[in-house]
């Protein structure tokens, strides 16, 4: 298919494929000529994938870092979570103090030294934005935090699948990048309807 037809398959704007090209992030298609060329199922694939990312937040350097890793993954389904990880997790601040989070992660009974300093700085520094606002989890809740991320964790590592290493690498890239605003809205979601049962409709 054409540029144009690309564009009307995927909805996306001629102009924004074009950007896509130049940043490297769409491969070329296939030359017809010097000014010409024609694109395939391949393309509308990653492009949609841009495009779920871009609504997920992911910008253009970490939507090329998720790709990246896609195209040449690690064999360890272990290491392709942690470049997942890493893909999409702002660097770690020198200056940010980690004991807090090294705490936390000392209660699941594991070593925070054992885990990507990029993953302890994000809890390190969503501690911070609660202790900056005066607000303290009670540790009744943050143990079920902890209980119910363990869980949910494991059902997720339970379901990579293992007879396709390229469903491995979209399950887990997809999975780390796309799935956690889905969880944020079902907690919301959850929230109210606990409530709800729990208080009854202040409403009624």
């Amino acid at each position: 298919m054409r540029i144009s037809e690309l564009a009307a398959e995927t909805d996306v704007p001629v102009a924004t494929i074009k950007y896509y090209l130049r940043e490297k992030l769409l491969p070329e298609g296939e030359r017809t000529s010097a000014t010409q060329a024609v694109y395939g199922p391949a393309h509308v694939e990653r492009l949609r994938l841009i495009r779920a990312l871009a609504d997920s937040g992911v910008g253009i350097a970490a939507s090329r870092r998720v790709i990246t890793a896609l195209d040449d993954p690690p064999a360890n389904p272990s290491h392709l979570l942690g470049m997942a990880h890493t893909a999409v997790s702002p660097p770690v601040d020198a200056a940010l103090d980690l004991t807090a989070a090294a705490a936390l992660i000392s209660r699941w009974g594991w070593q925070p030294e054992s885990c990507d300093p990029q993953q302890v700085a994000g809890v390190a520094r969503a501690l911070g934005t609660l202790d900056r606002a005066g607000f303290t989890v009670p540790e009744t809740t943050m143990d079920a935090y902890l209980a119910g991320i363990r869980r949910m964790v494991e059902a997720e590592i339970d379901a990579i699948p293992t007879t396709s290493s390229d469903a491995a690498v979209r399950y887990v890239v997809l999975g780390t990048v796309l799935v956690e605003p889905l969880l944020l809205a079902l907690r919301r979601v959850a929230e109210e309807l606990v409530s709800g049962e729990r208080f009854g409709d202040a409403g009624s």
